[in-house]
C-alpha cells in the first residue's frame, strides 16, 4: 500500500531526524505510527487500569478471579 501524507516545514524537520535514525523515510513513517499506535495502547490500559481499581465491584470480581487462579488468599 502507498501513503500520501502533505508534509508542513515542523513535519519535514522531525521526518529529516527520524529518517537519519532509522535508514529511509518509509522506516521514519512506519516507525513514528507504530510507536504512536502503541503509545496509545498503553494510555488506554492504564486508563482501563485506573477505571477498574476506582470500581469495587470490578475489584471484587478481580479478587474472585484471582482466588480461583489461586494467587491470591
Amino acid at each position: 500500500m502507498t501513503l500520501n501524507v502533505r508534509t508542513d516545514e515542523a513535519l519535514e524537520h522531525a521526518l529529516e531526524a527520524l529518517t537519519e535514525r532509522h535508514g529511509s523515510r518509509s522506516e521514519a513513517v512506519r516507525y513514528a505510527i507504530l510507536r504512536t499506535y502503541r503509545e496509545t495502547l498503553i494510555e488506554q490500559a492504564r486508563q482501563d487500569a485506573e477505571r477498574l481499581n476506582a470500581d469495587p465491584g470490578d475489584q471484587a470480581e478481580m479478587l474472585a478471579i484471582q482466588r480461583f487462579m489461586g494467587v491470591a488468599e
